[in-house]
């Protein structure tokens, strides 16, 4: 095993590995290809030094033990350099600018079934115009076999030529010199040797995906190339990050299975595809995420309802088995999701272990959970910004907690904000309506209320015996 300062030497070297100059020549794969894409690109570098490659190979065997994981990821925690991989592009155009999301694929030969080319249509169909011009899309062609490599480029550009175009689109390949060895690796979990050896490519697959999308965009989402996209998914993805504003996190999840749906920011992925291609014969790289979220101290899952894509594959990529996990929170077209601006919360009301205020107010699967209420108890949301609502809906209680519901209570909002002590407050509130069954909605907020809202809370009008859940509250802003 190697130990801590000769990891850092390695990844020293490796730092120095980034500018290395480049030649392109045309890939010929036809004259339609020519003409709808201009240029068809293929990169090529003969100046990488075979001992600096083997290094990289060497790098990548380490064991993912505890004596020494937080040490080496703590050196890595400082690196942003790109990996020394020097890519093919299959079908790539110039971007004229940085776009807000890129969404990777990465795709390889199936013995049974093929969904890349479905998996793309649902990405851009289910987008609208405005949508399209903020995403881009990664397609890693991640195989060897390079006659598979050239019928799947003619299909994608046959199919998607003004979406190359128009930049939306790009088509690349790693290649095989630049993989770490994939024979002889460590069978954890009793895996079969063929198991292991494709679930520690795929590692090595997503890591160069990772890399080449490092400074496309903002953000970035991985799918698996077997996925089908929700109505506007782009949008919700923004409403859900800008709730978020002023809160860290490294991972949010709008899909519970595999890696699909996953959300980084997109100065994070050097590192990710560093870590997985560090440990990438160690276990599938669903479960090194975990760890990489966890290192970069974000401790909880962040998931959100309803899903925004789904697993349409009904053969896997491993040998052709069988695979039929749905995602049952997933909705083809999800309903209206709210906006819920920039706020501050707060209650005085007795809260249980971590069931915080906060997360009645963000779109995860989580919800506040206080100890019995007493009349005059409040839950305040006051909003960076005064607001203009259009509508107002607040849950509370579980399917399996129906009785920790607010019986007794109104919903109030506010303009007139006041500073006490370093605090902002409403001195004066309007009553919009009464919770019936623990649930409160109002529409029209903004033809009922004549001043722009700066504050908002929920206000209990009777003590009750039961513990108070507040699953959701949403806001919907003009």
């Amino acid at each position: 095993m190697l130990k801590f300062h000769q990891v850092k030497h390695i990844f020293d070297i490796l730092d120095k590995m980034r500018c290395l100059r480049k030649r392109s020549t045309v890939s010929f794969l036809g004259v339609l290809v020519i003409f709808l894409l201009f240029m068809n690109l293929y990169i090529e570098d003969s100046y990488v030094m075979e001992g600096d490659k083997q290094i990289l190979r060497e790098t990548s065997t380490h064991q993912l033990s505890p004596e020494h994981y937080m040490h080496t990821f703590k050196d890595l925690s400082n690196f942003s350099g790109a990996l020394n991989v020097t890519y093919r592009y299959l079908a790539v155009m110039p971007l004229q600018r940085k776009r807000f999301l890129t969404i990777g694929l990465s795709s390889v030969r199936r013995k049974k079934g093929s969904y890349l080319l479905e998996t793309i249509k649902s990405i851009f169909e289910q987008s609208s115009y405005e949508e399209l011009k903020e995403i881009s899309v990664v397609v890693h062609l991640a195989d060897f076999n390079s006659s598979w490599r050239e019928v799947m480029l003619q299909d994608i550009t046959q199919k998607f030529a003004h979406h190359i175009i128009a930049g939306r689109l790009m088509v690349i390949h790693a290649p095989e010199e630049y993989y770490p060895i994939l024979s002889g690796l460590k069978r954890n979990y009793n895996d079969p040797e063929d198991r292991v050896r494709f679930r520690s490519k795929q590692n090595v697959d997503y890591a160069f995906l990772l890399n080449f999308c490092a400074n496309i965009s903002y953000y970035y989402v991985m799918l698996e190339d077997d996925v089908r996209c929700s109505k506007n998914f782009l949008t919700a993805i923004k409403k859900v990050i800008a709730s978020l504003e002023g809160t860290y996190w490294v991972t949010l999840e709008f899909s519970k299975l595999g890696y699909i749906g996953k959300l980084y920011h997109s100065h994070d992925l050097p590192r990710l595809a560093h870590f997985l291609l560090m440990f990438y014969q160690e276990m599938p790289c669903d479960w090194l995420l975990t760890h990489f979220r966890s290192l970069l101290a974000q401790k909880n899952v962040i998931r959100f309802k309803p899903s925004l894509f789904q697993h349409m594959g009904y053969y896997s990529s491993y040998k052709g088995t069988e695979n039929k996990l749905k995602d049952d929170d997933f909705e083809e077209e999800p309903f209206d999701l709210p906006d819920n601006p920039p706020a501050s919360l707060y209650t005085n009301m007795s809260v249980f272990e971590n069931y915080d205020a906060s997360k009645a107010y963000s779109s995860v699967d989580e919800y506040f959970w206080g100890k019995p209420p007493s009349t005059g108890d409040v839950f305040v949301i006051i909003f960076e910004k005064p607001i203009v609502i259009k509508r107002i809906k607040v849950n509370t209680g579980t399917e399996d907690r129906q009785n920790d519901i607010l019986h007794h209570g109104a919903l109030d909002v506010g303009g007139n904000i006041r500073y006490f002590k370093q605090n902002r407050q409403c001195i004066t509130y309007i009553r919009l309506g009464e919770f019936r069954n623990g649930n409160f909605e109002v529409s029209d907020v903004n033809q009922k209320i004549p001043f722009d809202i700066h504050c908002m809370r929920i206000y209990v009008t009777k003590t009750q015996k039961e513990w108070l859940i507040i699953r959701s509250i949403s806001i919907w802003t003009s």
